[in-house]
């Protein structure tokens, strides 16, 4: 069971926070679930803001990286009721809010696909995009979406 891996890795899903915008957090389609952009929220609030190759480490960032992909798992958890039924995780789109001649986003999403490779296996490798943007919402430093098969 999922639920068990995450917790021998000391890792437990954060509770579903609602949104403020005009979106849902995972639409599913046809045996795939759509999983919206994801900040590093903690209780509610941004656990960090700022830039890369600024005022936020990569190291920083990295945890950040994780803790976007366990708000996503939290939310597709809740819309499908267990992570027993994601059957592979597609593909990951990593963004990170870089300041000019920061290049190492690769590294920073990298914390985010290991993360999934350690909870899900084989199953949790993915195709995957890391782009530097100049913003995002809210001057996370990270923001993470996902595409999952859906048994």
């Amino acid at each position: 069971m999922i639920d068990n891996r995450l917790k021998e890795l000391g890792y437990s899903l954060p509770e579903v926070a609602g949104s403020s915008f005009s979106f849902v957090p995972v639409v599913i389609h046809q045996g795939v679930a759509y999983v919206s952009g994801q900040l590093p929220m903690e209780n509610g609030e941004m656990k960090m803001t700022g830039k890369l190759g600024e005022n936020v480490s990569v190291d920083q960032a990295k945890e950040l990286a994780e803790l976007c992909i366990l708000n996503g798992l939290s939310h597709l958890s809740a819309e499908i009721g267990t992570l027993d039924q994601v059957d592979r995780i597609i593909k990951l789109t990593g963004f990170v809010s870089s300041a000019e001649g920061f290049n190492e986003q690769p590294v920073v999403i990298d914390a985010a696909s290991q993360l999934l490779e350690k909870i899900f296996g084989d199953n949790g490798k993915h195709a995957r995009s890391a782009i530097g943007v100049a913003e995002l919402p809210r001057s996370s430093p990270v923001e993470i979406e996902m595409i999952v098969a859906i048994k």
